[in-house]
């Protein structure tokens, strides 16, 4: 999968990441697999709700769940993190480009009123 030309993955996993629960799970997942159970008791919302935003979050790519037995843990995908991270950092540094060139030219702007 690669996000950056892939536009319906990049969608799903901003709308994933647009819930703060799912932002959550991730943050705990960043820790150690875990199952729905524990995510549960961490987040103190309903088994079904926690599966419901699992789902979201595996549809996105951004986890898996894997079979251990009876026990059905999730874990985090870093590689499409990763794809985010890098798609997310390329408009950061074009963002910081703009404001650069913007701040030289405020500053050329004031030196040119002060003389």
């Amino acid at each position: 999968m690669h996000l950056a030309t892939d536009s319906g993955r990049l969608d799903a996993a901003f709308f994933a990441l647009s819930d703060a629960t799912r932002r959550g799970i991730l943050v705990r997942l960043a820790h150690g697999e875990a199952t729905v159970n524990e995510l549960t008791g961490a987040f103190a919302i309903s088994q079904p709700a926690i599966s419901r935003h699992l789902k979201v979050l595996e549809q996105a790519g951004l986890i898996a769940r894997r079979r251990d037995a009876q026990r059905r843990p999730a874990v985090i995908e870093r590689q499409p993190i990763a794809q985010l991270e890098a798609w997310i950092e390329r408009y950061r540094k074009l963002w910081e480009s703009t404001y650069q060139r913007l701040d030289a030219a405020l500053a050329d702007e004031l030196d040119a009123r002060s003389t």
